[in-house]
C-alpha cells in the first residue's frame, strides 16, 4: 500500500501506534460520536478501509478495554495515563478498529471532524457501517515476548 505513515501514542507511551493511510491525511474527516462516552473523551475517530493500523502495547496489564452502550464494540485505552486510544469490533476472526485522531504525532491536517451518531443505528446497520469503514488490517501487538495483549 502506498501512502501515508502515521505514528501515534498514549501519553505514557505504553500504547504506540503504527497507522498506514491509503490516502494523505487532508483527504480523512474524523467522526465525533456523539454518545456520552466518546464526548467525555473529546474522542474523533479515523478509519482507513484500505489502511492498516498496528498497536503495540508495552506492558499487556495496563492495556483497559471497556464496553459500553449496547457493549458490540470495546474501546481500548491505556490504564496507566487514561488515554483512549481507539475502538475495536471483532467478529469471525477478525479485527476491525478505529483509532482515536487525537493520539496521532505531529498534529496531521485532517479534514473537517464530521458529527457521527451510531446510537441512532440499529446494531446491525452499525456493524455492517463499522466493516465498510473501519481499518480491516489490524494488528494489537505484545511487545514483551510470550505475553498477550
Amino acid at each position: 500500500m502506498s501512502g501515508t505513515t502515521l505514528r501515534g501514542s498514549c501519553h505514557c507511551a505504553n500504547l504506540s501506534l503504527e497507522i498506514g493511510l491509503s490516502r494523505p491525511p487532508h483527504s480523512y474527516q474524523p467522526r465525533a460520536c456523539d454518545c456520552d462516552f466518546c464526548r467525555q473523551h473529546a474522542a474523533s475517530y479515523l478509519s482507513d478501509a484500505a489502511g492498516s493500523l498496528r498497536i503495540k502495547v508495552r506492558d499487556p496489564a495496563a492495556l483497559g478495554r471497556y464496553r459500553q452502550g449496547s457493549g458490540t464494540a470495546e474501546f481500548l485505552f491505556c490504564r496507566g495515563c487514561g488515554v483512549l486510544i481507539g475502538v475495536v469490533y471483532e467478529e469471525a476472526g477478525r479485527t476491525y478498529a478505529a483509532l482515536n485522531s487525537r493520539v496521532v504525532e505531529g498534529a496531521p491536517a485532517f479534514g473537517e471532524t464530521l458529527a457521527a451518531s451510531p446510537k441512532t443505528l440499529p446494531i446491525g446497520e452499525r456493524v455492517q457501517r463499522w466493516k465498510q469503514l473501519w481499518f480491516a488490517d489490524v494488528q494489537l501487538l505484545a511487545e514483551a515476548p510470550g505475553a498477550r495483549p
